[in-house]
């Protein structure tokens, strides 16, 4: 078949992006190909040949690039960008850098005045590359955006250097790219392979878009879980750009994609940043009009999400946007289309130079004009904040690891905040009820956060009890509210209040009392809890837990308390305090030691009520269909936060387990499980749950199991009544073919806040006394077990956030979300949700930790 070709290089030589052909300038900088060995597009480059370029002409043009190092990657890959400026600009960057951040309140002082030759601080204009690792098309734009930019032969790159500060970011994800490159490169022949069905169009699992963790960096910037992007947006808040491009692939298929964006957009978004969105879709729209390309614009991608690429430094008052171009890991060096033409990696690469050449022009042709509005962004933040609420209040419950947790997340957001200092009482949203009460009781300990300050647009997105939604066909979730995610008592006040600048320090852990103790006491509450069990059970040292609430020395203790005896651990002699007060410090967890396991009211430390707890052998089936992230999720929960022992299994390979090596196993999200979960493999695992085993599955996980033989779970019984009883023509509900899309929503969810009722008497309902809020992401419409545990669920008036189509709110009413089965010894544990959703929803890592420690014991 013939493949045919685009023609690139249309236009004249400032609009072409064939840098490896042109001539260098009188500077000498190597062009790309006379660096690497080979054109730019021949092949793809790995990681360290990217940066060993922009360090080549980093050592060569130091009067105008200057490397940012920034970090490491899990698998030791460095983290770096670039600097770009004229020379004048380049000799003092820091005095710009540091100017701009005075001038929007983020550093003390006074901006430093502009030089006399210019009117207007330089603009700062980030461009990020390569943030999911097989959409490695960028990474190789960089180096041809590099050369362009410090070689400055035309007139356009001139003026981008003497206007603007340039910032790029070659691999935003350098362990999931070169996981795709190395990859690739060992599948491709001389050249690449057109044909559809070639192995090196097949990338196999779980593929080079993600971390080492499976994350998926483009959905973390608000929450930073992984370490990868809190290091990259530690460099972030040092610039605070005034603008940022996201680049991006998509399917094979899909023409190029530039702003202006898809609706919705979020409602704080500027009319300035709106309309720069126009303005920079105009200046791409004459690069590609002008080679022939195609491209759309004002579909698909929104601007909602606050943790995406182009939305977080929106709301940090950026003009921000993302560039989608077709390819992907599947494309490779070329693939044939399904009109015939071939789409090679060098005319991706010439759309991707030519977009990140249009959106630096459309600064530098207004370095004023962005400037100013983002200087008024910021000064609107710290005088007139937007929203109803001048002021938040978060309660000390008395659990320090949820306050942690918060404090951390803002600290590295740059949202600052304090305490009250003093008691008082005032009127507030109340989060929990969301009713607006009149007599708050606020401590001097509760955390407040005030509007007036920089990141006020932020702060208030974040904390938006439900967000405004102009239109719900949206690309991801839609609501994520922290007071809900941190399962925190927070009320939303109309006045301002300013808070202090410290409060009274939580204890930490406690060395151990002169005389030696009986036990050592833990509350149940959150992550440090689950910490400080996962390491004392590593170490072998046994630890009981209060099925019910007691009292012991004037103080009470909820279910799911951590009883740490020295009865049961005689073995460790002297150094059972030593190694209980380590593993308390190093969780940051309070230990109260007590001198007996008589109590006051409840059950005695040695009643059949306090059940004995042991180290889990964790599972986890990995594999062809599962989500990466959804296994991500869990790998990183044991890994990194819990550094617990945790063995994935391929999904293939689950006739060959030896299960009297594993006590639990977990069914993380996968849609494939009708080829792992055969009937011989169903029979093999049941039996191994009547022995005592533990099953957790997970959202389509627990989807599969519901209906099959020896599974309680079922789903309700569908109503074929919805037309029953209306009248009028039945060719008045007949649908059209145009409202396809806002049709299928109706039975969607894509990410909206329950309230659920739990059963906190139940071990997987341990900690969760203040409540418990789901981010739900399916109908799955399950009905209440007839036999076993219904300890998470919904009734009809649970809806608290996000959109909710009308047929899915439906379903999602008396509807289980977390249930418990007792199969002979074992147990098997339904979570219609993901409770470790992106590592942000903090309040579901106690419930899973409940599922994997508690439960079955």
């Amino acid at each position: 078949m013939k493949h045919t070709l685009l023609l690139v290089g249309l236009v004249i030589a400032s609009i072409s992006t064939q840098a490896q052909t042109t001539t260098p300038s009188s500077t000498t900088v190597p062009s790309p190909a006379q660096f690497l060995g080979y054109n730019v597009g021949d092949r793809f480059s790995p990681h360290h040949r990217v940066l060993a370029y922009a360090e080549q002409i980093a050592r060569q043009m130091p009067n105008r690039v200057k490397l940012l190092p920034y970090g490491t990657t899990h698998e030791g890959r460095q983290l770096m960008a670039v600097a770009i400026a004229s020379d004048a600009n380049m000799s003092r960057l820091e005095e710009i850098r540091t100017s701009n951040l005075r001038r929007i309140g983020m550093l003390a002082g006074s901006p430093a005045p502009s030089p006399q030759s210019t009117t207007t601080p330089p603009p700062i204009a980030w461009l990020s590359y390569n943030v999911h690792g097989n959409e490695a098309v960028s990474s190789e734009a960089f180096m041809d955006v590099l050369y362009r930019l410090v070689s400055a032969t035309d007139a356009v790159s001139q003026k981008i250097l003497n206007t603007s500060v340039v910032i790029l970011d070659p691999g935003l994800n350098p362990d999931g790219h070169d996981r795709y490159v190395n990859w690739y490169n060992q599948m491709m022949g001389r050249v690449g392979d057109p044909t559809p069905s070639a192995r090196e169009h097949n990338e196999p699992w779980p593929g080079g878009r993600y971390t080492h963790y499976l994350f998926d960096p483009n959905r973390d910037w608000a929450w930073q879980t992984q370490e990868i992007t809190q290091q990259r947006m530690a460099l972030y808040q040092q610039w605070m750009p005034h603008l940022h491009g996201d680049f991006h692939e998509m399917s094979v298929e899909s023409p190029y994609y530039f702003a202006p964006s898809a609706k919705p957009y979020h409602e704080d978004i500027t009319p300035f940043q709106r309309q720069f969105q126009q303005t920079i879709g105009q200046y791409c729209s004459r690069y590609f009009d002008k080679n022939g390309w195609l491209y759309y614009t004002r579909e698909r991608f929104d601007l909602f999400y606050p943790s995406y690429g182009d939305t977080y430094p929106t709301y940090n008052g950026a003009i921000g946007m993302t560039y989608e171009q077709g390819g992907s890991g599947r494309a490779g060096l070329a693939i044939e289309k399904a009109d015939g033409d071939t789409l090679t990696l060098r005319q991706r690469i010439d759309h991707h130079v030519a977009a990140s050449i249009a959106t630096l022009e459309s600064v530098a042709d207004r370095p004023a004009e962005v400037v100013n509005a983002f200087g008024t962004f910021f000064d609107k933040a710290r005088s007139t904040p937007i929203g109803t609420y001048k002021s938040y209040v978060i309660k000390a419950s008395g659990d320090a690891g949820r306050m942690k947790a918060l404090q951390q997340l803002l600290d590295r957001n740059k949202i600052s905040y304090g305490y009250a200092g003093k008691a008082q009482t005032l009127s507030g949203f109340n989060y929990t009820n969301q009713r607006t009460e009149k007599n708050v009781s606020v401590t001097a300990e509760d955390m407040v956060i005030s509007a007036y300050q920089p990141k006020s647009t932020l702060l208030k997105i974040l904390f938006e009890p439900n967000s405004a939604l102009e239109d719900s066909a949206t690309y991801d979730i839609t609501a994520w509210s922290l007071p809900y995610a941190f399962g925190l008592q927070t009320y939303g006040l109309t006045n301002r209040l300013s808070p202090v600048s410290s409060a009274t320090a939580a204890p930490s852990a406690i060395a151990p009392a002169t005389a030696r103790p009986y036990a050592y006491v833990a509350l149940w509450q959150s992550m440090p809890s689950v910490k400080l069990l996962a390491s004392l059970l590593k170490q072998k040292i046994k630890v009981r837990v209060a099925e019910k609430p007691f009292e012991l020395d004037g103080k009470t203790y909820t279910s799911g308390t951590l009883l740490i005896t020295r009865a049961g651990n005689d073995q460790l002699g002297d150094r059972f305090d030593k190694l209980v007060t380590a593993a308390a410090a190093e969780a940051d967890m309070l230990l109260t030691p007590v001198q007996t396991g008589f109590v006051t009211k409840g059950s005695d430390f040695g009643s059949d009520f306090v059940m004995a707890l042991k180290a889990p052998r964790v599972g986890v089936v990995v594999g062809e269909g599962a989500l990466p992230p959804a296994v991500g999720e869990v790998w990183h929960y044991f890994d990194q936060e819990l550094n617990y022992p945790v063995s994935l299994i391929d999904g293939n390979t689950l006739g060959n387990v030896d299960w009297n090596k594993l006590d639990i196993l977990i069914l993380p999200t996968n849609y494939n499980y009708g080829r792992f979960l055969t009937d011989k493999n169903l029979v093999s695992i049941r039996s191994w749950v009547q022995a005592g085993g533990k099953l957790i599955a997970m959202e389509r996980g627990a989807a599969f199991l519901a209906g099959r033989d020896g599974f309680d779970l079922k789903e309700k019984e569908e109503k074929n009544d919805l037309n029953k009883g209306k009248k009028g023509n039945p060719a008045d509900s007949l649908k059209l073919y145009v409202d396809r899309e806002r049709t299928a929503i109706s039975d969607e969810t894509p990410g909206s806040i329950y309230r659920v009722n739990i059963d906190t008497s139940h071990p997987l309902g341990f900690g969760l006394t203040n409540g418990y809020y789901s981010l739900v992401q399916n109908a799955y419409n399950f009905d209440f077990l007839k036999e076993g545990w219904n300890v998470g669920y919904l009734k009809t008036d649970n809806y608290v956030a996000g959109f909710s189509g009308k047929n899915a709110k439906e379903k999602l009413k008396n509807t289980l979300l977390m249930g418990v089965q007792n199969v002979g010894r074992g147990t098997v544990v339904y979570l219609a949700d993901d409770p470790l959703f992106r590592g942000f929803w903090y309040n579901g890592k106690l419930l899973f930790g409940n599922a994997v420690f508690m439960v079955g014991h």
